[in-house]
């Protein structure tokens, strides 16, 4: 393969936005491009009036800027294009591959069902091929004749292996409507030809058009391209995935603070392989992408395995470029409490992103924690009271409150010395000290290292925070 030849295309409708499924495929094809140095490109198919929207594609390509998928060369818009398809249908007409079908389809019902009782699939007789005369003022479609001489379509898929169609599984199907809009199996040839497109890479879906769509390439005297059918993205029982398997829109990843990255490491894995590595740089995607590793059979999306890449990506983040992704994914109230911190004292809100995002899937459930500590516990978890509040607790905090409030140094050294000082004279195990001032600082017993925290805070808060916590129990609050 001549790696200058590459040239592939997504080509997604705007009738919708752009799902999880076609993300994986689009980026296949991004990689396919990438890795032979050859061009990728984008193609908005809109030429159903009734159901695309502008909406949808805004939708669609905000998805691709989010992950950085973006066209080699201008999109191409579908329907701009309707004055060159109508001059490849006439010339179809005019040669004979083509012809007016005056037929309404009750009329083509009807007679199949007629001659062929009880087969489900209608196929057309072809009664219009042969016609002399053509009535006038009658709306008409337009019909591609399936040569007369050809037993079967043959191709090899670049994923599938060997594929083959006889020809009786077709009719002379519809390539212009009676309004002249062209139908989906011709326009989608007329503009991988005009976009020069080398190799197709599409769902295995679109399997069933394939030898509709050779049939015109060469009626129409296009080279034809390769094809590359893409398994299915299954729901964890093995079922066409749903919206209760996986959200409708790539979008409300970002919402639910996904990282780009982490996105299209997980959706490259799905269904395809390089050994047992599981995290890529985006170099190494380039580098490894095959086809020949890409499974014939449907993957499994797994939603936590999905949120543990993302986990390892934030994971290696530094804490100032989460806080910046994070200003791009959550709500407006979020992101102005959160640009507060930062004004006030971004050196302690770094250092409390670094110490959750171990602990965190989401950037959003990320910064829900970050919050919580910067805020301070507005309310404190119940079953954490009742596990870890005893009734000399209150005491416990007295003499903690004190013991920090007379250091002359917070530091690491200082601040374990007092837990384990207080712990060992009244022969408690650590964690029956740790558990409640993890409680008085952030409202939870689950949390990062105690001690870090109370460094972070620093001792003026952390004071404080321990104090409201004794109030509580000292006046019966809780």
């Amino acid at each position: 393969m001549k790696q200058a030849s590459v040239r592939v295309r997504f080509a997604p409708s705007p009738t919708g936005h752009l799902h999880i499924g076609s993300l994986r495929t689009a980026l296949f094809n991004w990689l396919f491009a990438r890795h032979y140095k050859g061009v990728f490109l984008l193609r908005i198919e809109d030429t159903d009036l009734e159901r695309s929207k502008q909406e949808y594609t805004e939708s669609i390509l905000d998805a691709f800027a989010w992950v950085g998928i973006v066209s080699d060369e201008p999109i191409v818009i579908q329907s701009e294009r309707i004055a060159e398809h109508t001059k490849i249908i006439e010339t179809l007409l005019a040669s004979g591959k083509a012809y007016r079908c005056y037929c309404t389809p009750e009329q083509v019902v009807a007679r199949y069902e007629k001659n062929n009782p009880g087969d489900a699939f209608v196929k057309y007789d072809g009664l219009c091929r042969s016609l002399k005369n053509h009535p006038q003022d009658v709306p008409s479609v337009v019909r591609f004749a399936l040569p007369v001489d050809r037993q079967e379509v043959v191709f090899e898929d670049l994923i599938c292996g060997r594929v083959s169609f006889h020809i009786n599984q077709l009719d002379d199907f519809i390539i212009a409507r009676s309004d002249g809009r062209p139908m989906y199996n011709f326009v989608v040839v007329a503009d991988d030809a005009f976009m020069d497109i080398t190799h197709i890479i599409r769902a295995q879906e679109h399997l069933i058009n394939t030898p509709k769509q050779i049939l015109l390439y060469e009626a129409c005297g296009y080279s034809v391209p390769q094809f590359a059918h893409v398994s299915l993205i299954l729901g964890p029982g093995g079922d066409k995935l749903s919206k209760r398997d996986a959200a409708t829109s790539v979008l409300d990843y970002k919402k639910e603070g996904y990282l780009p990255e982490a996105l299209l490491n997980y959706l490259a894995r799905l269904g395809w392989a390089h050994g047992d590595q599981e995290i890529f740089s985006s170099a190494e995607l380039v580098s490894y992408f095959s086809l020949d590793h890409v499974g014939k059979k449907g993957a499994i999306f797994d939603a936590a395995k999905l949120q543990w890449v993302n986990a390892v990506y934030m994971r290696k983040m530094a804490a100032a470029d989460l806080y910046t992704y994070a200003l791009s994914c959550l709500d407006t109230r979020a992101q102005e409490k959160l640009k507060k911190y930062h004004a006030t004292n971004r050196q302690q809100l770094y250092a409390i992103i670094d110490l959750y995002k171990e602990r965190a899937h989401m950037v959003k459930e990320l910064m829900d924690m970050v919050l919580l500590v910067c805020e301070g516990p507005l309310e404190y978890n119940a079953q954490d009271l009742v596990a870890w509040i005893a009734p000399e607790t209150e005491q416990y905090l007295k003499e903690l409150i004190v013991s920090y409030t007379d250091c002359v140094q917070f530091d690491l050294e200082q601040v374990k010395h007092v837990v384990k000082h207080l712990a060992h004279r009244h022969g408690l195990k650590l964690v029956q000290l740790a558990q409640p001032i993890r409680i008085a600082l952030q409202g939870s017993s689950s949390g990062p290292g105690v001690f870090e925290l109370l460094l972070i805070l620093g001792k003026q808060e952390s004071v404080r925070r321990m104090q409201i916590l004794y109030d509580n129990l000292q006046n019966k609050a809780l």
